[in-house]
């Protein structure tokens, strides 16, 4: 049996929620997660809308996390 070590380069991530500070708090523990794999965050791309069903604002991120 043999291991194979091999370095994330890229990672992205979605993220998606009813409140700004919801998806914050989410977006930061990936952030500190992916501190340890040696990532750090290169862009974040962001969005909302109206959730048809509740008429509340819908938040949704993505962040792409890219090597030191």
């Amino acid at each position: 049996m043999s291991f194979s070590l091999e370095r994330i380069d890229d990672k992205v991530e979605f993220f998606e929620g009813f409140s700004l500070e919801e998806i914050e708090k989410k977006i930061q523990v990936q952030i500190d997660n992916n501190r340890a794999l040696l990532l750090q965050v290169h862009s974040v791309h962001h969005h909302a809308i109206t959730h048809e069903k509740s008429g509340r604002p819908y938040y949704s991120a993505v962040v792409h996390f890219k090597a030191k």
